[in-house]
């Protein structure tokens, strides 16, 4: 099982220099999202999704189709769905969760919408529009809700120019530590 750590190194050798809209890679963007679960205090399994939670953007099937050509890729579930071979649902559960949470998020918290980048705005309008009330009252029911706001919020916060934060290499041992326990 160790081995799934070795491929998400090598994702993020192989695609994490690419950009995805913002102004900078999505590499740096996924390590400032983990960065700032760690600085909010958020549980190391929430880290950890906050530190993969766009893996989804790595894998095959996402990268044939761009959601900056107007339709989604579901990097979401693509993510979690890869993952789960070998993380529980504590890493991608929030995952699966985190283009919900935005929808979510622009229907209950005021100016919310606003303060989001450009390129979330498009991808918001490609991945269902604000929620309904009937989705957010749904949504709010689901197990990883609040894990999957924390992902939200760190994913939103984790795209500026001149954040530092460690390496990928700095994340090995908690992304081990965080595989499923064998029995």
């Amino acid at each position: 099982m160790t081995n799934v750590i070795d491929e998400i190194f090598e994702l993020f050798a192989r695609y994490g220099s690419g950009g995805y809209g913002e102004d900078i890679s999505i590499e740096r963007h996924m390590l400032q999202s983990a960065t700032m679960a760690e600085s909010l205090g958020a549980p190391e399994k929430i880290v950890v999704a906050a530190l993969l939670h766009d893996i989804g953007h790595f894998l095959p099937a996402a990268g044939e189709v761009s959601v900056h050509k107007g339709r989604d890729i579901e990097h979401a579930g693509l993510g979690a769905a890869w993952l789960s071979r070998a993380f529980d649902e504590d890493v991608t559960a929030p995952i699966a969760l985190h283009v919900r949470a935005k929808r979510y998020l622009c229907a209950v918290e005021p100016g919310y919408f606003e303060q989001l980048s450009d390129a979330s705005r498009l991808s918001l309008a490609v991945q269902g529009g604000v929620m309904s009330v009937d989705e957010t009252e749904a949504f709010a029911k689901e197990p990883a809700f609040e894990a999957a706001l924390i992902v939200r919020r760190c994913d939103d916060r984790g795209k500026e120019v001149s954040t530092q934060t460690q390496d990928l290499e700095s994340y090995r041992g908690l992304l081990t530590a965080s595989l499923h326990q064998r029995n």
